[in-house]
Order: C-alpha cells, then structure tokens, then sequence
C-alpha cells in the first residue's frame, strides 16, 4: 500500500512556474513507476509524466515535453513536477499516481495508487 499526497498546486500568471510534491508513505517509491497526470475542467483525465525506474527514463506528454521536469528522490520518498512556462491551457487538477507491476505507465488504468490531487490554476 502506498499513500500519496500531493502539495504545490496555486494560482499562477500565464509564464510562470510552479513545482508540485507529492510525498509517499507507505512504502519505499523506489520500485514504483511514478506518473503524473491532470484533469482539466470538463475533460477526462490525461497523462502528463513519469519517471520509469526499470529504465530510468522519464516519459511526458507532447503537450509539456520541454517545460515540464519530473524527478524523484527515493530517499525522502517523493517526487515532484516542476512546470514551467505555464499555459492557461495546463489548468486543472494534477494527481501523482504510482503503480510497481507490468503496464502502459500512459494509461490512467495501470495505476494502482492515486493522491488527492492539487488544483493548478494558470491565469492569462
């Protein structure tokens, strides 16, 4: 069992930046694939980011590539999401997820573990 709990999120000026948290307890987040992902007003939720241990690659959405930064700390068991160069458009509710098995670290499903989510605001 692992617990998520996100902090970060705020109102913010189109341009700027802010870095979400998401701190675990539980267990050790270091054989969990840890993904990020939003829901924007109306819409479903989508993927946004994750840090693949097996590979230690990160994946992101082509919609942050280049402005957004997902990174983890296993020793203080959290990971965080830096986003910068925010748009109106990255609006919504930003939720850390986790999941240790097999799966397509894409796909809102694969995820077994989800935090309570942190409203993001982006102003223009």
């Amino acid at each position: 069992q692992v617990q998520l709990v996100e902090s970060g999120g705020g109102l913010v000026q189109a341009g700027g930046s802010l870095r979400l948290s998401c701190a675990a307890s539980g267990s050790t987040i270091s054989s969990y694939v840890m993904g990020w992902f939003r829901r924007a007003p109306g819409k479903e939720r989508e993927f946004v980011a994750a840090d693949n241990w097996r590979d230690s690659q990160t994946y992101y959405s082509g919609s942050v590539k280049g402005r957004f930064t997902a990174s983890r700390d296993n020793a203080k068991n959290t990971v965080w999401l830096q986003m910068n160069s925010l748009k109106p458009e990255d609006t919504g509710v930003y939720y850390c997820a986790a999941y240790s098995n097999s799966g397509n670290l894409y796909d809102v499903g694969t995820y077994d573990y989800w935090g309570q989510g942190t409203q993001v605001t982006v102003s223009s």
